[in-house]
């Protein structure tokens, strides 16, 4: 491995020639300007990262010892909080304000819709997700089970009959028709500037005429523009498409506004470990910000190159030309505040900050993007922050920005942050949090796994935790989910910031997802996490349904959440459970755990469809495996469990995951040699070890091993 020493750095020899050679050329960055100021500025923030991290462990000190000098007491909750406050994990919360982020992209301020995640080491997934901005309504209704019954071989005219009728009652619902059913209607004209719908030769209109936008077709009309809760339907016209062959309008296929937004992952859903990683995972970052990304796909058969979508263009009612942006504004997620990384080299001998690098370089990459406004048009690249714990890490991270800012010569405030929620200091010291970045902030969410896992974590003494599926029901899972969007809604962001709720982890179980996430926008969510382009296709509908933005003027005047019952801790009340009952849960988690880092570990897979114990494919990323071993080294801890008995449980479910991947050429089993395989090791590390992680994080122990395994690979 190559390494130039530059400015108290050693660097990666690769990762400077890519800086230097691809990144910055075409920006008025200067090399040598800017490794010096990025040297100084390393210098001079990773002392003080450094002693953020240490501030965690020495909270979490004080917690554990409270916890066993109160051990068979029942909580008191006042004296509970009380404490917490004097250690300083619970500050004082300061008089009301508003957020004051300027220069906002509307995909974030004004348009409410579904939300991907995509690792960014992998461009074709990447390019799908920024593509995702339009989709096929019939398309997805079509390839999965909202409808039921078979699809079967080929094209099935029963069902896609089904389907028209189906998505003709979505639109009798969201943009009616005055006195008709869009089942009635024969076909559609352009008649004096608007839209007009034929019904037995009679002409009939929009019930509210403002929602028609524009067309497409100006001899023969080929497509309808119409706008719903800021989301635009694009009715295509074809009657010599197979389907429109079917359509009594001639009606081809609704292509719906679908992914609004799409976080470009650097962090849970990768494997990122050194210099090699990261540079693969900045290339694609600058190929999305040049808009120049591409990926080589072969599908049936067929070879093509797969590319970002361009902008849609329209005729509006009064003659004008419309363009709507062709694809999902992108978001960028960096790592925490914990991990380093080998790339860069301090001049005390330690790893740089993590965190820190992919601040610079995602902003650097960004720079592309201010001049050609292929992603954002209001000048902004907009920065994800996971796993910060409580205000004093965020103003960290508000002084990070503004040195990146200044390095590279941009305006104040151009990098926009998102909140992730997903830390118990952080949420109860939401406001706070914001009030750190209060010139910046542009989203917040909460995340059941991430936060669950801090959850058992920061409680790991208070005594043996409930059942993992018992955790969606209990009191401070519920109560943190309304505190998320009352402290949202109370500092401002409606109309200028997201407010988002988690993922749906079931890619094939989209009936479920469309009879339990319209929850999600009715819960004031301006953004909702989805696995998928087709899902977010299908969860836009609920956005045409539910109207977010009344939804949360609705939110404000209810009761707040309370503190006191977020503060709930969910520990067993005096467990006598069968021993059938704690082996399965115990199968659960470990089939899970294993699922996930034989991939990670043995393939540098970070997300993917991973089979849980009843074969249902979930979408998976290190969250679940901080729930997951934090569960069970807490009952370990606690003596609901043996170590043995875990060992034993881990085994049998290493034999059962080897199982699930039996179809997979590249896979190395780990039931063939427990004790050389680096995965299994790690799995067992991850749960034997789990107690002294920090905040119980996965990172540390999965990029030791995964380092491991390519070293010796």
């Amino acid at each position: 491995m190559s390494i130039t020493e530059k400015n108290g750095l050693k660097i990666n020899t690769k990762l400077l020639d890519f800086v230097n050679n691809e990144i910055i050329p075409g920006t008025d960055i200067k090399s040598e300007e800017f490794w010096t100021s990025f040297g100084k500025i390393v210098h001079e923030l990773a002392p003080i990262n450094k002693q953020l991290i240490q501030k965690r462990e020495d909270i979490q000190k004080k917690i554990d010892d409270w916890h066993i000098k109160n051990k068979g007491k029942d909580l008191d909750k006042k004296e509970y909080l009380n404490f917490l406050k004097s250690i300083s994990y619970i500050v004082e919360e300061k008089d009301e304000f508003n957020i004051e982020t300027a220069n906002v992209d509307n995909e974030i301020a004004t348009i409410a819709g579904p939300q991907l995640v995509v690792p960014v080491d992998n461009a074709r997934y990447a390019l799908n997700a920024a593509n995702a901005r339009w989709g096929s309504l019939y398309d997805a209704l079509y390839g999965t089970d909202v409808i039921p019954g078979n699809k079967g071989e080929g094209f099935n005219e029963k069902r896609a009959k089904t389907i028209i009728a189906f998505v003709r009652e979505f639109l009798d619902e969201t943009v009616p028709l005055e006195n008709a059913s869009w089942n009635e209607i024969s076909g559609m004209k352009i008649k004096d500037n608007d839209i007009v719908f034929l019904v037995d030769k009679k002409e009939i209109q929009l019930k509210n005429k403002g929602q028609f936008i524009g067309y497409n077709g100006e001899k023969k009309l080929t497509s309808i523009l119409l706008k719903n809760n800021n989301l635009h339907i694009d009715i295509i016209i074809d009657p010599d498409h197979f389907i429109g062959k079917i359509d009594k309008a001639s009606i081809s296929d609704f292509i719906v506004e679908s992914a609004i937004s799409t976080i470009i992952d650097n962090e849970d859903s990768v494997a990122a470990v050194d210099a090699e990683d990261k540079i693969k995972c900045y290339r694609n970052w600058l190929g999305l910000m040049k808009g120049d990304l591409t990926a080589n796909v072969e599908k049936k058969g067929k070879k093509f190159v797969r590319k970002l979508n361009p902008d849609r263009t329209y005729i509006s009612k009064d003659g004008g030309k419309i363009n709507l942006h062709g694809r999902a504004l992108l978001l960028n997620r960096n790592v925490g505040h914990l991990m380093t990384n080998p790339a860069i080299i301090l001049n005390d001998g330690t790893e740089i900050p993590e965190g820190i690098m992919d601040a610079f370089m995602a902003t650097l990459c960004a720079l592309h993007d201010f001049k050609n406004k292929k992603n954002s048009r209001t000048g902004s690249v907009y920065i994800v922050k996971p796993k910060m714990h409580g205000p004093e890490e965020v103003a960290f991270t508000d002084t990070l920005f503004e040195k990146v800012e200044e390095t590279l010569g941009i305006k104040k405030y151009s990098i926009k942050v998102g909140i992730m929620d997903e830390e118990r200091r952080t949420t109860v010291n939401l406001k706070e949090c914001i009030r750190q970045v209060k010139n910046r902030i542009v989203f917040i969410n909460t995340g059941f796994l991430d936060r669950t896992g801090d959850e058992m974590h920061t409680s790991f003494e208070a005594g043996p935790m409930i059942f993992k599926g018992d955790m969606k029901k209990s009191t401070w899972l519920g109560t943190y989910e309304n505190w998320n969007v009352d402290i949202g809604l109370s500092c401002g962001f409606s109309g200028k910031a997201q407010i988002g709720k988690g993922m749906w982890a079931m890619p094939d179980q989209m009936s479920n997802m469309m009879d339990q996430k319209i929850g999600h926008p009715k819960s004031g969510a301006n953004c909702a996490w989805v696995p998928s382009p087709t899902a977010a296709t299908l969860h836009s509908m609920h956005y045409h349904k539910v109207n977010v933005f009344e939804e949360q003027n609705k939110i404000k005047s209810r009761s707040k959440a309370k503190l006191d019952d977020i503060l709930e801790i969910p520990t067993a009340d005096r467990p006598n459970w069968a021993i059938d009952d704690i082996n399965r849960e115990l199968e659960n988690n470990a089939q899970g755990i294993l699922g996930y880092v034989v991939r990670w570990i043995n393939q540098g897979v970070g997300c993917s469809k991973v089979p849980d114990i009843n074969n249902v494919g979930l979408m998976e990323d290190r969250a679940t495996l901080r729930i997951s071993s934090q569960h069970i080294a807490n009952w370990l801890h606690h003596g609901i469990c043996k170590k043995d008995q875990v060992m034993a449980v881990m085994k049998k479910m290493a034999k059962i995951v080897d199982e699930q991947n039996k179809d997979d050429p590249t896979y190395k089993k780990m039931s063939d040699n427990f004790d050389k395989s680096v995965a299994f090791s790690a799995a067992c590390d991850l749960v034997f070890k789990g107690r002294v992680q920090p905040s119980g994080y996965t990172e540390p122990l999965l990029h030791q091993k995964r380092l491991e395994r390519k070293t010796f690979n």
